[in-house]
């Protein structure tokens, strides 16, 4: 099967104030820790989206392995990045796995259970709810273009049109750093 990951990091970063793909983590920026996660995941295809802050990023983060796509609309929501990224999927492709270039706690393990659900979509059910990462099935693929909006992957998750396999995973939903506060929780070590 061929896998294509998708990690999001084209964010403006608004409710920060910085751009949070640099912030500094574990000796690095929490993107080259999420980047460090994708890689481990034995994608054949690695995309990563870039928006805001992409010069930097480019400068500052190591993409090594991973095809950049430039999000010019990256202001008016994540769907925009998964459009976007969705035209740079290898024709191979079988599945796109999704994961945010600001959670840095999502464990590899968890992502390849994702990657090997037979559905047409899939999503991690974590004690506390639903979360990243997701998979996209081939038939499901052509639909994430016109994607728009910022919930727009979970208008599409919960849209009833596609069979959907939730697989448990251990633990709370890894923290998404939006916000200093969760920044500082993910310094903490707080779950």
């Amino acid at each position: 099967m061929f896998t294509t990951g998708l990690v999001l990091a084209a964010g403006a970063s608004v409710r920060l104030g910085e751009a949070k793909q640099l912030l500094p983590y574990r000796g690095r920026t929490l993107l080259d820790a999420t980047l460090d996660l994708a890689r481990s995941c034995g994608f054949d295809q690695l995309l990563v989206t870039l928006g805001g802050a992409a010069s930097e990023i480019r400068d500052r983060v190591d993409l090594t392995g991973c095809q950049v796509v430039e999000n010019s609309a990256f202001s008016s929501g994540c769907g925009s990045s998964v459009g976007t990224a969705a035209r740079s999927v290898d024709p191979r492709a079988d599945a796109l796995v999704l994961l945010l270039g600001d959670q840095p706690g999502v464990r590899a393990a968890d992502v390849r259970r994702v990657a090997a659900a037979s559905t047409p979509l899939a999503v991690c059910r974590y004690a506390d709810g639903l979360g990243h990462p997701f998979r996209f099935g081939r038939e499901v693929l052509p639909e994430l273009s016109d994607l728009h909006g910022d919930r727009a992957v979970w208008r599409l998750l919960h849209s009833g049109r596609h069979q959907v396999t939730e697989v448990p995973v251990d633990g709370p939903v890894p923290i998404d750093v939006d916000t200093r506060a969760d920044y500082e929780r993910l310094l903490a070590g707080e779950p």
